[in-house]
């Protein structure tokens, strides 16, 4: 009897607990930023441990995710600006399990961890007026600032990554220079516990990030410049004081004071940038369309080409993508919203566009109201960092199971910058695809810092909230017309993107990352600027 009445409140209890994926498995290969790590079997159990313990709770799980979920997009735009690897987001997980005021029993403090010292090392502000260890932004900017410094003595991810907790002297005299410019390594019983406690966090996560967050909330971002107070902050932004003292604590007196601009963080519900379409915000072409911004070049491409009333773009029938009628998008949220607007439903706007239930549509951008091709007018795309098959697919109107076999590409995971991709005919089977280098760029006040930090193109880690597609065909490379630099036969330019390192164009010119340096004169911080022009000779 007592049994009976148990069991019903226990099935009401599980039904009522978020629905968590299934406990991911690692695998015997990790891919982490420019590395392959190799585990072993016993060190593969002992990081699946730490995997299940994280998802032992489904409740407090969801909990952190959501958490996770709210802070990542700020995380990945300040460590893109900065170019670190998109891998390096999970430790701060690891770190405060995104919590702003966490303090360890050492006393570091904040979302990323920071003693006084160090922080102060990195430029963060830490007296009893502002504490920039719990400000996600500047913490974001210092713990990259760090990690890239010590990258440029150890020249090696994975120990950079343990030099966070040890630090660049500890990390020195523990692995030595024995994993110095290795870009593969065997993880086993004797690696350092801090790098396979972060495996287990990368395995854990990396899957369930990109997403909105459970209840519909969206972390904001708002520059100001002092001196003002949250008070006065809270009335121009329309919500509570209390509210922005909860997620900025990093002002613990409630005033921002005048020495820099510090940026504020505040809640909104349902108007999270996941998973855009075509950027729409950007400058017209001489027919009056408008196309993605290159990044940092001022360069226009005809992809997507956008004709028609753009005056009225967010009614249906006025505009067209790439010759295919399509709609922008008046609200952000479900996409629901979308079917409304255009009297379509909503299970059919989401096959036009290739989009799933959990995909949401944010305001501004455009969406296909009509098929997409199975082919696009251009003959081939290159490649850029952060792009994904389905933005691809976005930006020429083709549909991404098209794409897909065309190339023999299944998975975002196989796209590499420099790839050209095929958009009318089929990569025969067995033959391999063509790499080009991006083409070198100008730099141009035409895109900004700010607008290239825009949350990106998600439920994928690493991508960019700019479309940033190439004119089509382009197989080899070139230089703009309006930019071509005199230069001899053995030398070329590159110009620096966000998410460059030294030794990701190394690789991508067959040179040494010394050589890059000398020929630069780049310093030991191995610091490079988005539109830097690094002369590279062949």
């Amino acid at each position: 009897m007592r049994i009976a009445k148990i069991f019903p409140l226990l099935m009401i209890w599980l039904a009522s607990l978020p629905a968590i994926a299934q406990v991911p498995e690692v695998p015997s290969v990790i891919y982490f930023a420019d590395m392959t790590l190799q585990l072993n079997e016993q060190a593969r159990r002992e990081i699946q441990a730490d995997v299940n313990a994280l998802y032992r709770n489904p409740q407090y799980f969801q909990i952190k995710l959501d958490r996770v979920n709210l802070y990542m997009p700020i995380v990945e735009r300040v460590l893109r600006e900065q170019g670190v690897p998109d891998d390096l987001k999970y430790l701060v997980i690891q770190e405060s399990s995104l919590i702003s005021d966490a303090v360890s029993t050492s006393n570091a403090v904040g979302f990323w961890q920071f003693k006084k010292g160090t922080a102060e090392e990195v430029f963060l502000r830490v007296d009893n007026q502002v504490d920039e260890r719990k400000n996600i932004v500047s913490s974001t900017r210092g713990a990259a600032l760090y990690l890239k410094k010590h990258q440029g003595h150890l020249n090696n991810w994975a120990t950079a990554l343990v030099s966070y907790q040890m630090g660049l002297g500890g990390a020195r005299g523990y692995f030595g220079d024995q994993y110095k410019g290795k870009r593969t390594m065997e993880i086993d019983r004797n690696s350092h516990w801090y790098l396979k406690k972060y495996l287990a966090h990368k395995i854990a996560f990396e899957g369930q990030t990109g997403k909105l967050v459970s209840n519909g909330d969206y972390l904001h971002e708002y520059t100001v410049k002092g001196p003002t107070t949250l008070a006065e902050v809270a009335r121009q932004l329309g919500v509570s004081e209390n509210h922005l003292k909860d997620y900025n604590k990093w002002a613990p007196t409630g005033t921002i004071p005048g020495d820099k601009t510090y940026v504020v963080t505040y809640i909104q519900k349902g108007i999270a940038p996941v998973r855009p379409a075509i950027q729409t915000d950007l400058p017209p072409t001489e027919k009056g369309q408008t196309g993605p911004v290159l990044a940092q070049s001022g360069q226009v491409s005809p992809y997507p080409k956008v004709t028609g009333n753009t005056s009225k773009a967010t009614q249906r029938g006025q505009v067209s993508v790439n010759g295919i009628k399509a709609v922008m998008a008046s609200a952000s949220g479900p996409i629901t919203q979308l079917a409304n607007q255009v009297d379509m439903k909503e299970k059919k706007l989401r096959r036009l566009n290739d989009l799933s239930k959990s995909d949401p549509i944010q305001a501004g951008q455009y969406y296909y109201t009509k098929r997409k091709r199975g082919k696009a007018e251009a003959t081939e795309h290159v490649v850029q960092a952060g792009e994904t098959l389905w933005k691809i697919s976005q930006i020429h109107g083709i549909r991404v199971h098209s794409l897909k076999a065309k190339n023999r590409i299944y998975q975002d995971k196989d796209l590499k910058p420099g790839m050209v991709l095929l958009l009318q005919d089929y990569r025969k089977r067995g033959e391999e695809i063509k790499m080009a280098s991006p083409t070198p760029r100008p730099s141009a006040p035409v895109r900004t810092e700010t607008r290239l930090a825009d949350t990106g193109n998600r439920p994928q880690a690493s991508s960019s909230n700019t479309v940033t597609s190439q004119v089509a065909p382009r197989v080899s490379q070139t230089t703009s017309p309006s930019t071509t630099t005199t230069l001899p036969a053995s030398i070329i330019e590159h110009v620096v993107e966000p998410g460059d390192t030294l030794y990701a164009i190394s690789r991508k010119h067959q040179v040494t990352v010394e050589q890059l340096k000398q020929w630069n004169q780049i310093g030991a911080d191995n610091l490079l600027k988005v539109g830097q022009k690094l002369v590279i000779r062949k």
